[in-house]
């Protein structure tokens, strides 16, 4: 009888397996950084009010609005060598510095905002981070056959996050929580440097491919303006469908997530309780997701190709809006937002990924950091104000249910769209370079 092997079911090369593991881990670090702290932020911001979300997600959106010109500005003057590990060290010791807040207790309810604002931003920006390396360093073929278990590190993050934080959060409090994920961050600097000595740049411009020979390919800026991210987006067709698939995620995520908040805020009265349920949740998520990655990604797309992974967003999302609206208790929140964010991250991400692999280097440094934060959190934003419009007008999530089929379409429809300009482009790069 022969064992199972995740690595030859992903007819994993020789020479891949070095770059592979360290992928992995890199994302185990950066995600189980997140989710040692992601649980504390959902809990304190509640503290506040559930009626008051809303107002979070827009001063989320508005920090989004500096920060992404900022991070602009180190892509374009600094090379990838330096800003990756720069972000990752200053989001690190903000992490230390919340802790010490959250643990003086001073102005809880002002602290714990800032707080859930500042962990919605920087968790945006160091998980767009880690994936622009991961499609700057994989070919597109590779990216089918191995984004799947890459994530299934990033999943491993996502389950032994929580479940510290589950057990830790009422024995050692928020600064042993944002120690271990300051910690986390820097072993993912350090696994980022070992990848960087074992993969090269993929689908290099033609400029780029000079400036890389006269610099080396890890020791030139990009340059460009601080906005070259958003110029590159409204000069392409392609990146203007990412950016509309985005927001019809970001927007349902949105709608889902206010209504987890009613139901968990009326079913459950302490920051403790409340945290230790999102954490199962996360757990739940985690758990799901991480058995489909190991078992069922790889094949799955190779099955269905990247236009059915995607297609698997609406589809999931359907079915988590129908469960919330039929019964609104904690029990259903964990199994619908389970199953939703189980599908995202075991099949949705890695096939809206593969789309970022045919892209050039600039694009997939800039113009992806700002569909991945300033459009997500915009679309958040908005979302979170149309909820709060519908219910004062008396709308009911059952109506909301209801209203997303419709979008449900418009975005499998995208799905499928944009999975054939991807074969497009890749058609096109492979007749360039043969």
């Amino acid at each position: 009888m022969t064992s199972f092997s995740p690595l030859k079911s992903l007819q994993v090369q020789s020479h891949e397996r070095a770059a592979l593991l360290l992928g992995f881990v890199f994302h185990f670090c950066v995600l189980a950084s997140y989710y040692l702290v992601r649980p504390l932020r959902d809990a304190l911001g509640l503290e506040g009010g559930a009626d008051k979300l809303q107002w979070l997600f827009t001063a989320t959106f508005v920090v989004m609005l500096v920060a992404v010109p900022l991070y602009g500005a180190l892509v374009a003057r600094l090379p990838a060598i330096r800003f990756v590990p720069l972000v990752y060290r200053l989001v690190a010791l903000s992490m230390l510095a919340f802790g010490v807040l959250i643990a003086r207790h001073d102005a809880p309810v002002l602290v714990g905002r800032v707080f859930f604002v500042w962990i919605s931003v920087y968790n945006l920006f160091i998980v767009t981070v880690f994936w622009s390396v991961l499609v700057d360093r994989f070919s597109n073929e590779q990216g089918r056959r191995l984004f799947g278990f890459i994530a299934a590190g990033g999943t491993l993050g996502t389950f032994i996050g929580p479940l510290l934080a589950a057990t830790m959060a009422t024995r050692l409090g928020p600064v042993a929580l944002t120690i271990a994920a300051a910690v986390l961050l820097e072993v993912a600097v350090r696994c980022y440097r070992a990848l960087l000595s074992r993969t090269r740049p993929r689908n290099l411009t033609e400029s780029e491919v000079g400036a890389s020979h006269r610099f080396g390919e890890e020791g030139r800026s990009m340059g460009g303006g601080v906005l070259a991210g958003v110029t590159l987006i409204l000069k392409s067709r392609y990146l203007q469908g990412m950016v509309l698939f985005m927001l019809l995620h970001t927007s349902a995520a949105t709608l889902l997530y206010f209504e987890q908040g009613r139901i968990v805020a009326e079913s459950f009265s302490s920051v403790a309780t409340r945290t230790q349920f999102f954490a199962y949740v996360d757990l739940t998520v985690s758990a799901l997701t991480l058995i489909f990655q190991l078992l069922l990604t790889a094949p799955l797309i190779r099955l269905i190709g990247v236009s059915g992974a995607l297609a698997a967003m609406p589809m999931a999302t359907l079915i988590a809006f129908a469960a919330m609206a039929l019964a609104p208790v904690p029990a259903s929140v964990a199994l619908a937002q389970g199953l939703r964010r189980a599908v995202e991250f075991a099949i949705v991400r890695p096939g809206r990924e593969v789309l970022w692999t045919v892209v050039s280097r600039e694009e997939k440094y800039k113009s992806k950091n700002v569909i991945e934060t300033l459009v997500y959190r915009g679309g958040d934003a908005a979302s979170g104000w149309l909820s709060v419009g519908l219910t004062s007008l008396g709308a009911g999530f059952g109506l909301l249910a209801l209203l997303i089929v419709p979008f449900a379409g418009l975005w499998s429809w995208l799905a499928a769209w944009m999975a054939e300009r991807q074969e497009d482009r890749k058609r096109d790069a492979e007749r360039s370079h043969p």
